[in-house]
């Protein structure tokens, strides 16, 4: 346990810990709320700024890849200087993002537009990061629960950030403002207050209050110590196989979600039933994340894994099989594809938390996530040229055969990873 720890009780440690633990999903909370919101009027302002739908999806590739530099420059960051600088940084690039939004908005300049989205982006990679530091504050029996508790917090902003993008937008015209900037005013309040929650709330740094199971490895070198390079770190069976299932279960649920709501849209399904169904896929996602924990922390990550990838596989192809007239009977494979998502989300996360030094595993972590949502970016962009080439079903077969290999590499690895989860 670190010094600084050691003029305070168990029982302080503990609390400190939990308030830590509540701040990270308070943080995600109000972070995801303002992310939410923004990337809910992406399109419709990128059509506005660039007078044309063919740049509509521009904005969502940008925040995209501006999560995917967020994971892997904040991850370092955060080894160099704990993870409160670290998530207290990018939640503060995000705010700058949304403020050059507003202003690009305000100047109708679309250029500017997609660097504040990119921010925002950049932003976003606080709240996936803190799923992690969620976990190293718990005993390794119930570290996967605690991941799953910060992952549930984007529950609160899934609900609330889009239906904030109406008041805001009358807000912003009541100052005089275009409507569309309202939006964007939404993650600069929300987002800076999440970067005060970080600032304020996380003392001492959570790497001074992490479990000392979270510190146990397996080579006996130093806790602190930045360890091996990360391209020895992804050989390993537990990284190799939790980067295989993260980036399967992701590019899934992207390819088939993505394409759904303009799949429904255009068998002459109106909005309300298209939000119903997406309605439903978040709520497997998010909603069930603790359930995720839970299980994880029971039956173990390769097991759970598995289960997250045959989900995913099983919901893709029969989103494929629903008619296409089906209308709300979508509503069943959507959820079933977000609930696979969150298994195999919450057990490939879990694999990255163990078995490494506490800074190494930080590296590893912020360069596993820029591989996940670079590969979500990839996935997004070819959805929409596979549908128009092939069709929806033929997305939805897919992306059930996505899932075979990786499935087959977990399983075929099982006895290597169940011992590597000490």
């Amino acid at each position: 346990m670190s010094a600084a720890l050691h003029t305070h009780e168990p029982a302080d440690i503990e609390r400190l810990r939990r308030r830590t633990l509540r701040a990270l999903a308070a943080g995600v909370a109000v972070g995801s709320t303002g992310h939410i919101a923004a990337i809910t009027a992406a399109t419709i302002a990128a059509e506005d700024l660039a007078g044309s739908s063919a740049w509509a999806g521009a904005p969502g590739a940008a925040i995209v890849f501006g999560a995917a530099t967020g994971a892997a420059l904040l991850s370092a960051v955060m080894a160099r200087a704990g993870r409160r600088i670290g998530l207290t940084t990018g939640y503060l690039i995000g705010v700058s993002g949304a403020v050059l939004a507003t202003l690009a908005i305000i100047a109708r300049s679309f250029p500017l537009f997609l660097l504040g989205t990119y921010l925002i982006g950049f932003g976003n990679s606080s709240n996936q990061l803190s799923r992690y530091v969620g976990a190293d504050l718990a005993p390794s029996a119930r570290r996967a629960s605690a991941l799953s508790i910060v992952v549930w917090a984007t529950t609160v902003g899934a609900v609330l950030g889009p239906n904030l993008v109406g008041p805001a937008e009358e807000f912003a015209m009541t100052l005089g403002l275009p409507g569309l900037v309202g939006p964007y005013l939404v993650p600069s309040v929300a987002v800076l207050l999440a970067a005060a929650i970080s600032f304020t709330f996380l003392r001492p740094d959570p790497y001074v209050l992490a479990d000392p199971s979270a510190r146990h490895l397996h080579t006996g070198e130093d806790e602190d110590g930045d360890g091996e390079r990360l391209g020895s770190l992804v050989r390993r069976p537990t990284v190799a196989s939790a980067i295989v299932g993260l980036i399967a279960v992701q590019v899934v649920m992207v390819l088939v979600m993505t394409m759904t709501p303009l799949h429904m849209s255009s068998h002459g399904h109106g909005l309300t039933e298209v939000g119903i169904v997406i309605s439903a896929h978040v709520l497997g996602m998010y909603a069930l994340s603790p359930v995720s924990g839970r299980l994880t922390d029971r039956f173990g990550s390769p097991a759970i894994m598995i289960a997250g990838l045959a989900i995913v596989g099983f919901s893709s192809a029969l989103s494929a099989a629903t008619p296409p007239d089906g209308g709300l009977l979508l509503t069943i494979p959507l959820f079933l594809l977000g609930f696979g998502w969150s298994l195999g989300f919450v057990a490939g996360s879990t694999l990255l938390t163990r078995g490494l030094a506490i800074r190494e595993r930080t590296r590893l972590q912020g360069w596993v996530d820029a591989l996940v949502w670079s590969s979500a970016a990839i996935s997004s962009i070819t959805s929409g040229i596979i549908v128009a080439a092939a069709s929806f079903a033929a997305l939805g077969l897919l992306g059930a055969a996505l899932v075979v290999v990786p499935a087959w590499i977990v399983v075929a690895r099982r006895g290597h990873l169940a011992a590597g989860q000490a």
